[in-house]
């Protein structure tokens, strides 16, 4: 899960940090968590991270442990589990409409047991009550629903090279890297962009990129040059790379230490449950455009996935319009963004 730039900023290590500078260390700090008995680190590997976690940073507990709200773990986990189990089947007709229907039926009724039960518990699982807070909300449901375009992407790529366009697998794998490379090289930049820009403007004129960049893809044919690909393959790693960061250091902005922990819970859930869903998605929508897709020749092949990529492209743009709830103030306190208000 991801830190937040309150809790690096607690260790000595990070104290004297500019805010920008704190943020970018934030926006690639990764929290684990290790059980007694689990192996960190293995022999040969460099564990100079482990002598700075040990020297600097602090042991944070809570003050109080709650118990383990179980119903609410088994409600939500199950409906989840349910609920993603569908979606991933949905495209193979394993399943009849009935079975399919009912499924679903069951996964909303113990997803709606969750709702009813943290009204009931004092310490519930997810504390919901998180989405009051206008950030927190802007955050965590644009970037579910920005993800759900985004994470079908990695999906779609190989069928695209491979598939469409009849690349090998290693070409396939080389047209990844701009990607990556975009991806490591707008970190540095991206605290500065906030600061100056402010969450607002970045993730409403981001995200209309990204959604432009996906849409790019459906362009792609058998006559597309090799740097047009490698040039769309770059600017989709620059704009996703962006966005993350973004929508990940936005969740902290107005969550007080106390609920911190709750708030990272909620927001790694939202990730990991809007990358499976995503890839579901991508995988069901590139299944109604290309039914006989066990036989399809390469040009109908294309065809279809050129349609998958501009619903995806189009959900992405459709996100934005959940960020258009924040107001142009919101998250300063992250990215140090002077906003200028309106007289009156």
């Amino acid at each position: 899960m991801t830190v937040s730039p309150e809790a690096l900023r607690q260790a000595p290590l990070f104290a004297s940090l500019a805010p920008d500078d704190l943020a970018a260390v934030a926006a690639v700090t990764v929290e684990r968590r290790y059980g007694r008995g689990d192996i960190i680190i293995l022999a040969g590997e460099e564990g100079g991270g482990l002598y700075l976690v040990r020297r600097h940073l602090p042991d944070f507990r809570e003050a109080v442990t709650q118990r383990l709200d179980l119903t609410g773990l088994i409600l939500f986990g199950t409906g989840i589990a349910l609920l993603s189990y569908v979606l991933e089947v949905f495209g193979e007709h394993f399943l009849s409409d009935r079975e399919i229907v009912g499924l679903l039926a069951i996964a909303a009724a113990l997803l709606a047991g969750y709702a009813v039960n943290t009204l009931r518990t004092r310490h519930p699982l997810l504390r919901l009550g998180l989405f009051r807070k206008r950030t927190f909300a802007a955050s965590v449901g644009g970037s579910f629903v920005t993800r759900l375009g985004v994470g079908g992407i990695p999906f779609l790529f190989p069928l695209l090279y491979q598939l469409g366009l009849g690349f090998t697998p290693v070409q396939s794998g080389l047209l990844m890297m701009p990607q990556a490379i975009a991806a490591i090289s707008i970190k540095p930049v991206t605290p500065r962009i906030l600061n100056r820009l402010g969450y607002r403007t970045v993730l409403i004129g981001n995200t209309l990129l990204l959604g432009a960049t996906i849409l790019s893809f459906a362009t792609i044919g058998a006559n597309s040059p090799a740097w047009l690909i490698v040039a769309q393959a770059f600017l989709f790693g620059l704009f996703s790379s962006m966005q993350y960061t973004s929508m990940n250091t936005l969740v902290y902005a107005d969550v007080s230490n106390e609920e911190s922990s709750g708030a990272s819970t909620i927001a790694s859930t939202v990730q990991q449950l809007s990358i499976s869903f995503g890839v579901a998605f991508a995988s069901l929508v590139t299944a109604l455009f290309i039914p006989d897709r066990f036989t399809s020749a390469p040009a109908p092949m294309l065809h279809g996935i050129h349609e998958a990529f501009v619903v995806l492209g189009a959900m992405t743009i459709v996100s934005t319009a959940v960020f258009g709830r924040l107001r142009s103030d919101d998250g300063a306190a992250v990215s140090q963004h002077k906003a200028v208000l309106p007289a009156g």
